[in-house]
């Protein structure tokens, strides 16, 4: 069985949807004759937690951990609730306070790429005398943050061994990094650092057509798109009793669906029956602005904030639904960003209503399996026109859909792309 060094910063108990790619690769890579060991900080500052995850960790696998030092704990001293909203990728679009616009400049301009920068060397001395001992000839590292690839560029430097680099998330061109407040110096130098990961690397590993086209044009490095995915999960017979429309996963300033908010408030008042069966449900972190817009609608009594909720019980909830909310940024940064949440929706089984982009590739896989709708954010008569046929249909206990084509997206179909990848790169 061949060994593999997976390099990943989110493991469990890490919780979000950064860590439940390559738990899922890992549990899967065995049936096909590759061994994962993993290589993962032994006090990170995850601003998430699900300590559920940890019973997914597939017995037996070797997992290594080494200390990391990070500079959110003393930038948490300044404030506590800033830094752990940056930490995680929380950046607001208004309402910056000097505090905060401070500690964005620090990030982008003395943490380059990322926060985990120092972890850099430390990792490449400790594992350099691991795949000695082990004879590991394929490293994987995963990112962001992207420092985990500055790992993986030490040891194919130091060594002749293959290395595959997995972006979860593109690196310069992604949405966020034009609230780093970086100087053009700095600028220059995550442009050289990505530069630099994406040719010296072996191949290339990507979650959507949209980043493998992007980097096909800066590096000659073969890419594979290989997207996340969904695994199997027990099925959850009863829906909720109420017409909910519920959106998983953080919704920030960029992703408020005004137009929706608008669409639903007409329908309420328009409908009584409409009005007595509405229940919004939100998941995770939800932007002070949207919390304003939905209160400004006249919907606060509809809206249910339930915060983190653990990946069990999401699963759970995205079954019951009668409608899962799929929302991303009006922008041509974000037409190639896949939710990772996408690939759980369409094993749900339900009608998903995605509001986005114009050419969003998520949006064209929502049409391709026939698994919901796709609007832009200002198409509300569109919108209003299928929410109220869903709604019929609710009523009538007809509101049902049969996605096709989606075995391709579970995670052990998934897996053995990758497994195929990575014994075409050891040959």
């Amino acid at each position: 069985m061949q060994k593999v060094l997976i390099i990943t910063y989110y493991w469990p108990p890490a919780g979000g949807p950064g860590v439940q790619r390559w738990l899922k690769f890992v549990k899967y890579l065995p049936d096909f004759d590759i061994q994962p060991i993993v290589y993962t900080p032994k006090n990170p500052n995850y601003p998430i937690l699900d300590v559920h995850l940890e019973s997914e960790v597939p017995t037996g696998v070797q997992v290594l951990k080494q200390p990391i030092h990070e500079p959110y704990v003393f930038a948490s001293l300044l404030s506590k609730t800033k830094t752990r909203s940056i930490s995680s990728g929380v950046i607001p679009d208004k309402k910056v306070s000097r505090l905060a616009k401070f500690l964005l400049w620090v990030r982008g301009n003395f943490f380059i790429p990322d926060a985990r920068k120092h972890w850099v060397k430390p990792s490449i001395a400790y594992l350099s005398n691991f795949i000695e001992e082990e004879q590991i000839q394929t490293i994987i590292t995963t990112g962001p943050p992207h420092s985990l690839h500055l790992i993986g560029l030490g040891l194919k430097q130091k060594y002749d061994i293959r290395w595959i680099a997995d972006f979860r998330d593109p690196w310069t061109s992604i949405g966020y990094h034009k609230k780093l407040r970086l100087t053009k110096s700095s600028q220059k130098k995550h442009k050289y650092l990505e530069k630099t990961v994406l040719d010296t690397a072996d191949k290339l590993i990507v979650t959507s057509n949209t980043t493998k086209a992007e980097f096909e044009k800066i590096a000659n490095t073969p890419i594979e798109a290989i997207t996340n995915g969904f695994d199997t999960v027990p099925e959850v017979g009863k829906l909720d009793s109420k017409f909910t429309i519920s959106h998983i996963g953080s919704l920030l300033t960029g992703r408020n669906p005004m137009g929706l908010w608008k669409v639903l408030r007409e329908l309420v008042d328009a409908h009584k029956d409409f009005a007595n069966a509405l229940q919004i449900q939100l998941v995770g972190v939800v932007g002070e602005e949207v919390k304003d817009s939905i209160v400004n609608s006249g919907l606060a009594d509809y809206v249910d904030f339930l915060g983190y909720v653990s990946h069990e019980n999401v699963l759970r909830l995205q079954q019951q639904t009668q409608i899962l909310l799929l929302l991303e940024i009006d922008s041509k940064e974000t037409q190639g960003i896949i939710p990772g949440k996408l690939f759980e929706y369409f094993n749900a089984g339900r009608p998903i209503l995605g509001i986005g982009p114009k050419d969003w590739e998520a949006g064209q896989m929502i049409d391709a399996t026939q698994s919901g709708k796709v609007f832009g954010h200002t198409d509300t008569e569109a919108i209003k026109t299928v929410l109220l046929e869903w709604f019929r249909q609710y009523q009538n206990n007809q509101l049902h859909i049969r996605p096709k084509h989606i075995e391709k997206y579970h995670r052990k179909v998934l897996t053995e792309s990758l497994a195929n990848f990575i014994r075409w790169e050891s040959s």
